[in-house]
């Protein structure tokens, strides 16, 4: 039978890779507090930016789509879910504020993950927001034929609500007695939140949001400027390659959860550069043309008008067209395509 005991995690011998990337996020962790200090107005641009990116790829990982235009209606509240996707799509988007409102005051406990689960499925039609999942479900991988191969099969529904309350317990303890660090538990704990797989519905999104709620709680706040969801999605291959190594012998507790771990540190790294490589054109008072210029500057390959304003928050669409174009006069960059399909070169 499985249990669930965290304090064991101390006793582990993690590699030195794990060791390493735990030792840089904890160097960019202090050096991102300095930069809000700061409080730099352009990066509540970045939060919306975030925010949007995380609702729509988490999603996207469960083939749950609209377009880029419907996505921003939806987050600016200008129009109302059109279909079951639209409705799921604003179920993500209301949870995701409240953990970014309010993650200090939503403590890890089952009657908590149970009302996020709720909000999730708020505007759905589907009755099973905010419940456990009442039938056996698996994890199954679909093929390119159509077929399904099974990659996990999960706790039944009759061991699911005393297993969530068991990770909930231990996380707790041990994050109060300060014996493993948080970068290493948390990822154990959504591991084994997924192997668990509570939900006959959203256990993917609920544990990217828990992912979310567990790194702000544990002071790691790099998810509110860049999305951690989006990087998730675009290495989603590695992501379900990797929870599946980490299944393997789970039901016995002989699984080995450093595939996983090391996952989530490498996702979280990256987001901690990207906020740097952001913030450090933001902080450093330049016209809106030299901005553009540092930006590309750091790009290597292909690269759109869209890139460029997501790293460049602070200035307007109007003025990244007049630097592209200032630059392809100065010979910098190379326009190619027409229309949607345009995209830049540096020469």
């Amino acid at each position: 039978m499985r249990t669930f005991e965290y304090n064991n995690l101390s006793t582990w011998k993690w590699d030195g890779e794990i060791l390493g990337l735990v030792a840089q996020i904890h160097e960019f962790k202090g050096r991102q507090e300095m930069y809000l200090k700061q409080k730099p107005a352009a990066l509540d641009k970045l939060i919306k930016i975030a925010k949007i990116q995380s609702t729509e790829s988490s999603n996207k990982i469960e083939g749950i789509v609209t377009t880029s235009t419907r996505i921003q209606q939806l987050f600016n509240e200008k129009t109302t879910p059109r279909n079951r996707d639209e409705e799921e799509i604003m179920g993500y988007r209301n949870v995701l504020n409240t953990i970014h409102e309010s993650y200090e005051y939503i403590p890890i406990r089952a009657s908590y993950i149970l009302q996020l689960h709720r909000d999730l499925y708020q505007y759905s039609e589907k009755a099973i927001g905010g419940r456990f999942k009442n039938t056996h479900n698996v994890i199954a991988e679909t093929r390119e034929d159509g077929s399904q191969t099974v990659r996990f099969t999960p706790l039944a529904p009759y061991e699911t609500p005393d297993a969530i309350d068991a990770i909930c317990n231990s996380f707790n303890q041990v994050i109060d007695s300060c014996n493993v660090d948080p970068l290493i538990l948390i990822p154990v704990f959504i591991n084994d939140f997924l192997c668990i797989h509570p939900f006959n519905d959203g256990n993917g999104r609920m544990s990217r949001l828990l992912t979310t709620l567990l790194l702000y709680r544990c002071g790691y706040v790099v998810g509110r400027y860049i999305s951690i969801e989006s990087k998730i999605e675009k290495t989603k291959s590695k992501y379900y390659d990797v929870l599946e190594q980490c299944g393997v012998g789970w039901h016995e507790n002989k699984n080995d959860p450093t595939p996983f771990v090391k996952y989530i540190l490498g996702i979280t790294l990256s987001a901690y550069r990207d906020f740097e490589s952001r913030v450090s054109i933001i902080v450093t008072k330049l016209t809106a043309i030299e901005q553009v210029r540092k930006a590309v500057d750091d790009k290597i390959g292909k690269f759109t008008k869209s890139d460029l304003m997501e790293l460049l928050p602070s200035i307007g669409k109007a003025s990244v067209e007049n630097s592209l174009k200032k630059l392809i006069e100065e010979g910098i960059i190379e326009r190619h395509g027409k229309g949607k399909a345009t995209f830049y070169t540096r020469i």
